[in-house]
């Protein structure tokens, strides 16, 4: 076998118990393995009771999405592993595509399949679609969705694009360059954690790809719904984090400029547009620890930067600009696209 999946499970029994038996019945070539992250929900005497077969490993806590996978794939020996969410529904076939890209593909580190929604099975689902992008303040963005505007898969984006990030929810990693560059930064804990991955894949000369011929459904929000203030503090403290660790010298002043503008638009826009008064806390508090922790980081940037031989897929557009201010909707509409 030359591929580990790998679910890292935190109270998410049912979760494991709904699709766990669907991902056995559809991956008879791979290695199936949990990695609990000190689950209290009973989930690793479930797994012993009723899969067997599923490999398993017990963290001592919970160490979030970063280091949990760091922990469990130091106990990969295949060549490739996949990182899939509890809540990820497969089915026959899913797992080839993406083998095969990878062994035909030796500068990809990393891809993903095209995610569709469990809940409306015909539109593309959010943490992923058909490949990720990111604009040049650092916004993220799919084909398939912006912002809160997910489109309806009718083939448009079928065909094998490379991207800038795969999603964490189902991405498969070439094991050497995932441990190259040091595997996920743990400090983020969860979020962008998987941008910043392939973000530093891609400064070491390596490609991250979306391969659609491969189709994962994916419930999305199982672990913190989007409106929770601790995920929306989260993508805004690590957001601020990849861009100063991974930012090109040149870049970085403007690019941390116009943010410092952008977030507290964001803060106040999440206060008076929709009373969300933890959400307008839980921004300034990222941003106040984003110039806290930047002095843990100034080793690390440096380190980044002087070994970069590559550059990332950043498309050179304000994201921001184009959805609010001039209405684009989808994907295809964004202009240029590089």
């Amino acid at each position: 076998m030359k591929t580990t999946v790998i679910i890292l499970n935190w109270n998410g029994k049912e979760m494991l118990r709904r699709y766990l038996p669907v991902l056995l019945h559809c991956t008879q070539e791979a290695i199936i393995c949990v990695a609990d992250n000190a689950s209290s929900d009973g989930s690793l005497e479930m797994l012993q009771a009723e899969f067997p077969q599923v490999k398993t490993i017990r963290l001592d806590r919970n160490y979030g999405f970063a280091e949990g996978y760091n922990r469990a794939l130091q106990t990969v020996e295949t060549k490739y592993a996949v990182l899939l969410n509890s809540d990820v529904e497969v089915e026959d076939g899913w797992l080839s595509p993406l083998e095969e890209f990878m062994d035909e593909h030796s500068q990809c580190a990393a891809c993903q399949p095209k995610l569709r929604s469990v809940k409306s099975r015909d539109r593309f689902e959010y943490a992923g679609a058909a490949g990720g992008f990111l604009d040049r303040y650092g916004y993220p963005f799919c084909r398939g969705r912006l912002f809160e505007r997910v489109e309806r898969d009718e083939g448009q984006y079928d065909d094998a694009c490379r991207v800038m990030w795969a999603t964490g929810a189902a991405m498969m990693v070439r094991m050497d360059d995932y441990n190259a560059v040091g595997g996920l930064d743990a400090k983020f804990f969860a979020h962008n954690e998987e941008i910043d991955l392939c973000w530093r894949l891609q400064l070491i000369g390596k490609e991250i790809w979306c391969v659609p011929q491969s189709v994962v459904f994916h419930v999305g929000g199982a672990t913190l719904s989007k409106g929770n203030p601790r995920k929306t503090y989260l993508n805004f403290r690590n957001n601020l984090l990849m861009l100063y660790k991974n930012l090109p010298q040149e870049e970085l002043a403007t690019v941390m400029r116009i943010r410092y503008c952008l977030d507290y638009m964001a803060a106040w826009q999440a206060l008076i547009l929709h009373g969300h008064w933890r959400d307008f806390k839980a921004i300034y508090k990222a941003r106040h620890d984003f110039q806290r922790m930047k002095a843990d980081y100034r080793t690390v940037r440096q380190q980044i930067q002087q070994n970069a031989v590559g550059t990332a897929l950043i498309t050179p557009v304000s994201i921001v600009s184009l959805y609010f201010l001039k209405g684009v909707r989808t994907f295809s509409a964004i202009r240029p696209l590089k």
